[in-house]
């Protein structure tokens, strides 16, 4: 049995492997009696594990294998459980005995809503009234006036995660990026991202094993961080084995994509002074919705993962593809109308390893399989600092003549800094490197494994490669048979 970061990541895991068992014994059902059968599989009592009562524990459950089954709101990927959601019942500004009791009272007087009053000489903040403004923190000369966040909230970094007015939490649709990081960091499971499990193996099932249309697996650099009890070449045939046609490194997609953007930069960074990356789905997303003004500054290169599945769309034309990856915000991403094309569904990393297990893949007993062509340069897209590298030597084994000045990023609060200086002209540098997870993919919110040796796994893996460089990897593959240009939806 895997180990589990937490018991949130294990009864998602629960949930998903009981959903793909079902599936593979064929009495999976969208109706409510099964619903209930799974909850009560997962939560046979009589003790809770979880919560106050096995049937609040089997009403989540319930939730979470409904909204598994059913479309989702308005198609969301990121959505809440609001029978999950603990209404945090946490007061965010409080008075601590650091208070002094002043005679300045700059926190009475800064306070908008005259929820602060003077009691036996000491501040105290009347949470009824209170707004959370924070405004007197900021002005308290003892940092007297301490303040607590939800985990929801604390972890969202475009603050799309508010609460609504019975303290649940919602989020804002028109911000959210799809990162995934509320829903990695609620500590009650309550914010999850919306599974395609039933979808993929259904694909998988309809092709008629591989005789109606042929089913690829395209794998992110990341994997490499993920199972690291086994050998690579045994999880790709682990992989294959679920039904898959053949496997493909989203890698090599990385490799076209750093010789398409190192192009585009040297021909438009005179223009534009300065440019972005465009791989991550979540920064692309980032910058439509909280700086719009600035998307003309974003590389128009689709991502690895599109690339690498539209090269293999034109040598297959019957194929249908299955991306398997670290990122949450891909779900939204293969929704969007210029590259609709390319994929068909998103599988994460942590439902994979629960379909594996309910198909009983033993991934320690299997062959390997020999990897892809891709280059030590498309495999480093995998962590922070990768995009940049694999730029680099796109554009030296190209022969172009640009200086690259790269500001790294590493989490959309270091993306948004960077952002801010460029609009400002002080950004020291010309190139972006745009990530929204923390330690780049290997720290994606649907990873298993989130530690920051990760990122020395996917380098290795890189340095494994058999192909010296970028143009190496792609052969005789003549990169303008495919559309690597995007057309960005407006937000």
């Amino acid at each position: 049995m895997k180990h589990f970061d937490s018991n949130v990541e294990y009864i998602k895991y629960l949930v998903n492997k009981e959903i793909a068992s079902r599936f593979f014994k064929g009495i999976l059902t969208e109706e409510e009696e099964s619903f209930q059968e799974i909850a009560k599989a997962i939560i046979p009592g009589p003790k809770a594990q979880f919560r106050c009562c096995i049937y609040k524990e089997r009403h989540i459950i319930e939730d979470r294998v409904r909204l598994a089954l059913k479309p989702s709101k308005d198609d969301r990927v990121i959505n809440v459980l609001d029978s999950a959601c603990d209404e945090c019942p946490i007061d965010r500004f409080v008075v601590t005995e650091a208070c002094r009791g002043c005679i300045s009272h700059k926190c009475k007087e800064v306070c908008p809503k005259h929820a602060i009053s003077i009691v036996n000489h000491r501040s105290y903040i009347n949470q009824e009234i209170c707004i959370e403004c924070g405004r007197c923190k900021e002005v308290c000369p003892f940092n007297a006036i301490s303040e607590v966040k939800r985990p929801c909230v604390r972890a969202c970094p475009v603050k799309a995660v508010e609460m609504d007015d019975n303290r649940k939490s919602r989020i804002d649709h028109n911000k959210c990026v799809s990162c995934g990081s509320c829903v990695y960091q609620c500590p009650f499971g309550a914010i999850v991202d919306k599974t395609y499990i039933k979808e993929v193996l259904n694909l998988i099932k309809e092709s008629w094993s591989n005789t109606n249309y042929k089913v690829y697996a395209v794998i992110a650099p990341a994997i490499a961080s993920q199972f690291p009890e086994y050998k690579l070449g045994q999880v790709f045939t682990a992989i294959k084995n679920l039904g898959f046609y053949d496997i493909a490194e989203a890698a090599l997609g990385a490799d076209m994509v750093s010789l398409y953007e190192a192009k585009e930069f040297a021909e438009t960074v005179g223009e534009m002074g300065w440019k972005t990356s465009s791989c991550c789905p979540a920064f692309v997303d980032f910058v439509k919705r909280h700086y719009p003004q600035l998307m003309s500054h974003v590389s128009t290169a689709v991502s690895p993962m599109v690339a690498v599945s539209r090269m293999i769309k034109y040598q297959h034309p019957d194929a249908k593809i299955v991306f398997i990856g670290p990122c949450t915000a891909k779900k939204v991403e293969i929704k969007q109308n210029d590259i609709r094309d390319a994929i068909d569904i998103v599988l994460t990393f942590e439902e994979l390893q629960s379909v594996l297990d309910a198909k009983n893949i033993n991934i320690g007993e299997l062959e390997e399989m020999p990897l892809g062509p891709s280059s030590y340069y498309g495999r480093v897209f995998g962590r922070t600092g990768g995009v940049t590298e694999g730029v680099i030597q796109a554009k030296e084994i190209q022969n172009i003549d640009v200086n690259i000045q790269p500001v790294r990023c590493n989490g959309l609060d270091e993306c948004a800094k960077a952002l801010r200086l460029a609009a400002a002209g002080k950004l020291n540098g010309n190139f972006i490197e745009g990530m929204a997870c923390k330690n780049g993919c290997t720290g994606g919110a649907a990873s298993m494994c989130h530690a920051t040796k990760g990122i020395n796994d996917v380098t290795q893996y890189g340095k494994a490669a058999t192909s010296a460089n970028s143009l190496e990897a792609l052969g005789d593959f003549d990169l303008s048979l495919i559309q690597m240009e995007r057309e960005y939806d407006k937000a």
